[in-house]
């Protein structure tokens, strides 16, 4: 199919285009046109023996036309125009030889001059191929919004002056970490929606594996960006499991783990073991390890709690995240009882960060639940569930307490 070819070269097509015209929007409009071309001549004509130099030399002509009809912008036309002829006829030989195209985009989406917002929506729009419509609707804003956001985005990094190339190595390791954030946020978006109907958003989570998948191919050698696909895989391994018929929510430790996706959790482990092997090891590498305890336990009553507890006190001392020291406290207690963990969790009641969160709410109430104390349960619980914004979450905290009350 014609479809997935040119959602995979979109990206290394702007990239080279981009990087050769310098400007974020016309370069977008001109890798538009040519897809578009392509899609309603290939299947005439037949997909070129180089498709990508192909969309490369038909973007190419768009901008120079596109230059050309600006009088007021000759200048730049004189520029262009003089490059735009050996640049497009000898971009297979060329292109190639330039640094990964596709890679320093990714790098200029996650710039330090765009806030996280911007930065996950311009990754998904320029990177991922999604139309602005897919972004806004995973979102749950209107269309309009969502293209303000990433047009602004375009703006802001046209504004900084940051050239197109990769960050210099005192710089690509600090821009590297944003990279990586900002692919581990769209997938947690994707895994577990903040807000709507849908538990899971598999559009989101399948783009930010395939991407995380194609920056470890760039930088094999990067323990962080291993860890971080081998945790995609092995969460996502789950998926099949985590929904019943009715979209409804099923915890861990009530999922059916034949459904989990053995092929991915084999494929996580293996990124993982090579990437404790690298260096030093980071969060990322943390957060998969604690994964692939959950997938190699046949049963919930086989998970190796203990080593789950140590790997999360290895990670929150790397790690300021409360959500890690939540997760922490349900490790303690499934080591050490239930009031442990409820000690943990009243050290949390003052971060800002968590106030009112549905998920503090929501492991208070479990861990109430595990010590007996049903009534408290129950109301923390329903707690919880007037917090939620996601539909499945909210429904599922409210059978928890409906089953309590029973």
């Amino acid at each position: 199919m014609i479809e997935p070819l040119l959602r995979d070269l979109t990206p290394q097509v702007l990239g080279a285009v981009l990087r050769k015209y310098r400007d974020f929007a016309a370069a977008e409009d001109a890798v538009q046109e040519a897809l578009i071309a392509a899609a309603a001549q290939w299947p005439r004509q037949g997909v070129p023996e180089n498709p990508k130099a192909w969309l490369i030399h038909v973007a190419s002509r768009r901008m120079a036309d596109s230059i050309r009809a600006d009088i007021a912008r000759r200048r730049r036309e004189e520029e262009s125009v003089a490059e735009a002829g050996p640049f497009a006829m000898g971009v297979a030989a060329g292109y190639e030889q330039e640094e990964d195209d596709s890679l320093v985009l990714l790098f200029m989406c996650c710039h330090p001059a765009l806030t996280t917002s911007s930065a996950i929506a311009l990754t998904l729009r320029a990177v991922g191929g999604l139309t602005t419509a897919e972004i806004a609707s995973a979102f749950l804003v209107p269309e309009a919004t969502m293209g303000q956001r990433i047009s602004r985005a375009k703006q802001s990094i046209r504004a900084s002056g940051v050239p197109f190339r990769l960050p210099a190595p005192g710089e690509r390791a600090a821009r590297l970490r944003a990279v990586l954030h900002v692919l581990y946020l769209i997938f947690n978006e994707g895994y577990v929606a903040s807000s709507g109907a849908l538990l899971q958003r598999v559009e989101l989570t399948a783009e930010a594996i395939r991407l995380t998948r194609a920056l470890h191919r760039m930088l094999p050698e990067d323990p962080e960006a291993a860890g971080l696909l081998a945790l995609m895989l092995l969460t996502d391994s789950r998926r099949k499991a985590r929904t019943g018929p009715e979209e409804q929510l099923i915890p861990l430790d009530e999922q059916d783990r034949s459904l989990w996706d053995r092929t991915q959790i084999e494929e996580g482990i293996s990124l993982l073991t090579a990437a404790f092997s690298m260096a030093a090891v980071g969060p990322y590498q943390l957060q998969a390890a604690i994964s692939a305890v959950h997938a190699e336990a046949p049963r919930a009553d086989a998970t190796d709690w203990p080593q789950i507890l140590a790997l999360y006190e290895m990670l929150k001392r790397m790690s300021e995240n409360p959500m890690v020291t939540l997760n922490h406290a349900i490790a303690a207690a499934m080591v050490n009882g239930p009031p442990a963990g409820l000690a943990l969790l009243d050290a949390l009641g003052g971060d800002p960060r968590l106030a009112g969160n549905h998920r503090l709410f929501a492991a208070r109430a479990h861990l109430l639940e595990m010590s007996g104390d049903k009534a408290a349960a129950i109301d923390w619980y329903r707690r919880a569930a007037e917090k939620a914004a996601s539909l499945p979450e909210r429904e599922y905290l409210i059978r928890r307490a409906a089953r309590l009350v029973k």
